[in-house]
């Protein structure tokens, strides 16, 4: 173990010296399989300062009105920087409040990919996709659970952005699958706890 010494004078009027070891073992160092190389970091820097993104915006159905809100002003204000929203279809929750916003900046810098098709959606939902000008419908899904659907359709969300935003509870099993698979493939995360 290679030590650094340290020596401090305790009075200028003593020739006495104090010595503290310092243990170089233990500093923190980076080596090539670590899971962040800088390559990483680097491919994440340049991805936090381009001008417009692809962020996905995904999280939990139960929010209260005042959450929805925040993340309709949040799709509305992303929008118009530049950046194109990718969601899934939603009648309440997070979906919807970044269909809201997004749909009041500009249509056209919305992707909604949805897990099955729009058959398939509650009328609700299918009534807030109208006037969505790109939608992406998945018959070859139409006789898997929704859950099941849901984790596929979340997958190809994040594929397709540059940056998830995901609100979500610690109890979200399907959300933090996701955010998981998000760090996986070196995206730029940010994660909300609503609990």
């Amino acid at each position: 173990m290679a030590d650094f010494d340290i020596f401090m004078s305790a009075d200028d009027s003593k020739d006495e010296q104090q010595s503290i070891m310092v243990p170089v073992d233990d500093l923190d160092t980076v080596s090539a399989d670590s899971p962040h190389t800088v390559d990483e970091l680097a491919q994440e820097l340049a991805t936090i300062r381009q001008s417009a993104k692809r962020i996905a915006i995904i999280g939990s159905r139960n929010l209260p009105i005042t959450h929805q809100q925040m993340i309709e002003t949040l799709a509305t204000a992303l929008v118009m920087q530049g950046n194109t929203i990718i969601t899934s279809g939603g009648s309440s929750g997070t979906n919807a409040a970044a269909i809201r916003g997004a749909m009041k900046a500009n249509p056209d810098k919305l992707k909604v990919i949805l897990p099955q098709t729009i058959g398939q959606q509650p009328s609700d939902v299918q009534n807030q996709l109208i006037g969505v000008p790109n939608i992406v419908e998945h018959a070859d899904r139409a006789m898997m659970t929704l859950a099941d659907a849901s984790r596929v359709c979340n997958r190809e969300i994040i594929d397709d952005c540059n940056q998830l935003i995901c609100f979500l509870s610690h109890t979200s099993k399907t959300l933090h699958n996701a955010v998981q698979y998000a760090e996986e493939g070196h995206k730029v995360i940010t994660v909300f706890y609503l609990d």
